[in-house]
């Protein structure tokens, strides 16, 4: 099986930081181009002919800094989705904060410490690969439940999660933003929730690189091997609804809503938030933690009766059946 190459555009004013990068990121994934300047890179993204994968954005630079680069990014529906990190050496809470509320995914900070820059650029492309496998399987939904009006399934495994969200994001009229914000939910409900992996254990294993194989092991321990997760949709006039619970013992949710400069550093702990900001008009949890409650808008306001008195088509499932 061919293996994925990532185009990452690297933005530095400082060629020793951009060769330090470079000699970091050697990985025959990566495919590395450098800009000095946001003027530059503005350039890259637009006319450079490689859609990049991600960027490793610094944040003080000449012309067009990097938070000025990080605004037209995420304001053009071109590179909207594309993952950035900022490298900054300062790490004031409100210059982290800020970064976070124009669309950093992610922070480093200088001088670079090697284990902490792989983890967290692996961490940038893990995501971006996922945006990529559910976006491709958006085409083999099944069109024939394209009217469906409520559906339950339940799933147990990462690859499950991932594959539903692929069919229940084709729903939505705007599939490939909630194919994500859907997969990180359902995601969550099984590492998080069902495996019970805790956010520092999570960290630990990301930068060992054993978090697949943890939870490969905890899958098939007696705690946990019997314990599913379930998403159901329904479809209402003026909005599609989704709720996704798992068998855990919930979290502390609403820290999670929103990007936390206490979690600026760390190579994980943005899923739910990105799906908040980018996929839902509305996400919030029940069940202290163990049920998530997310809502898309939609256009068609001419609801039947059967509709709004909660009839209509139901299908259920259990994935991987």
């Amino acid at each position: 099986m061919q293996q994925d190459l990532f185009n990452i555009l690297v933005v530095d004013d400082e060629p020793l930081n951009l060769a330090i990068i470079s000699e970091h990121l050697s990985d025959p994934r990566y495919r590395l181009k450098a800009a000095s300047d946001g003027i530059q890179a503005w350039d890259m993204l637009q006319h450079g002919g490689v859609p990049f994968d991600i960027v490793v954005l610094d944040r003080m630079m000449p012309g067009i800094n990097g938070i000025e680069l990080l605004e037209r990014m995420k304001s053009d529906p071109r590179f909207a989705d594309i993952p950035v990190i900022m490298q900054t050496a300062a790490s004031r809470q409100h210059e982290v904060l800020e970064g976070f509320t124009k669309g950093a995914h992610y922070y480093l900070t200088k001088p670079y410490e090697h284990a902490i820059l792989v983890a967290v650029v692996s961490a940038a492309i893990d995501v971006r690969a996922r945006q990529k496998q559910l976006k491709r399987q958006l085409t083999d939904a099944q069109e024939i439940f394209s009217n469906v009006q409520r559906a339950q399934f339940t799933f147990s495994t990462l690859s499950e999660a991932r594959q539903l969200a692929s069919f229940l994001a084709k729903l939505c009229p705007n599939p490939e933003a909630v194919v994500v914000g859907l997969a990180e939910l359902m995601i969550n409900a099984i590492e998080h929730g069902n495996l019970e992996l805790g956010y520092a254990e999570k960290g630990r294993l990301s930068v060992e690189g054993g978090w697949a194989q943890e939870i490969e092991r905890r899958l098939t321990m007696p705690k946990y091997a019997h314990r599913i997760a379930q998403a159901t949709f329904r479809r209402l006039p003026d909005r599609l609804v989704f709720h996704i619970l798992d068998e855990g013992p919930g979290f502390d949710w609403p820290s999670f809503l929103e990007m936390s400069p206490d979690r600026a550093f760390d190579s994980h702990g943005r899923g739910i938030a990105m799906a908040n900001m980018l996929a839902f008009d509305n996400l919030s949890y029940l069940r202290e933690g163990r049920e998530a409650v997310c809502t898309v808008l939609h256009s068609d306001t001419t609801g039947t009766a059967l509709d709004k008195a909660g009839g209509g088509k139901y299908y259920t499932s259990r994935m991987g059946d």
